[in-house]
Parts: structure tokens; sequence; C-alpha cells
């Protein structure tokens, strides 16, 4: 409990979780737009998905992250690649709390809950030690 408080205390922390809700509402957002459009709901989910992965990017490189952001090139393209990897690692972990809660029979949208909050976590420690650690 002590270690969130410290890390409440980080402002990258703040504005890391900031870019999270911000990514979050591009991929509901846009989830919620295509399914207005009658697109296949799973179609819909991975496209959104894609949507807030790169809204993600974005915000972290830029305002999260910005002091340790490779140059353009070689470097850049890893940490592009590394953060994609974290986001997929994020979406296993998400749909096998929220399966798992399934076959508890816990409510789908309280394991949901309960995955972004895992998730979250997963992905912020791996971006911050793996991603866009400050060279050595």
């Amino acid at each position: 409990m002590l270690d969130l408080v410290a890390r409440v205390r980080d402002v990258r922390f703040l504005r890391y979780l900031l870019a999270s809700v911000g990514a979050l509402a591009v991929d509901m957002g846009s989830f919620l737009a295509l399914l207005a459009l009658a697109i296949w709901p799973a179609a819909a989910s991975a496209a959104s998905y894609s949507l807030g992965i790169l809204a993600h990017w974005l915000l972290s490189s830029r305002t999260v992250f910005a002091d340790t952001v490779a140059a353009r090139g070689p470097l850049r393209t890893r940490q592009k690649t590394l953060f994609v990897v974290s986001a997929l690692a994020g979406l296993a972990l998400t749909t096998a709390i929220v399966g798992a809660g399934d076959i508890a029979g816990v409510d789908p949208r309280l394991a949901k809950l309960a995955a972004i909050a895992a998730s979250f976590l997963l992905t912020w420690t791996f971006r911050v030690r793996v991603v866009f650690r400050s060279p050595a």
C-alpha cells in the first residue's frame, strides 16, 4: 500500500494515469462509434483497442516519457515495438482475468474493472522499467 502511495505522489505516474484515461476514452469512444455503424463487435473491439494503443503511445511519448523517448530511427522503432508488446501483455492479462471471473461466476463488469487495474499496473511497470527506461 505504501508503494502505491509513493507512486501516486510521482508526477510521472499521475501523467501516465491521465494518458491511460485518455487512451481508454479513445478506445471506448471508437468502440461505441463502430458499434453504432453496425461493425461486427469483435472487429470493432480490435480496431478501437488499436486506436487506444496509438493514442497511448502519442500521449505517453510526448507528455509522460518525453525525456526518455529515443530519437527517430532504430531505437525509436524498438521502443514502439516494446510499447505494443506491453499493450498486448495488458490485453492478455485483461482477457485472462475477465475469463477467469466468468468461469467463477463473477459479474463481467466487475471482472473488467479488476482487469483494467491489473493491466494498468502491468503496463506501467513494463513501460517505466523497460520501454522508457533512462539510458544507463
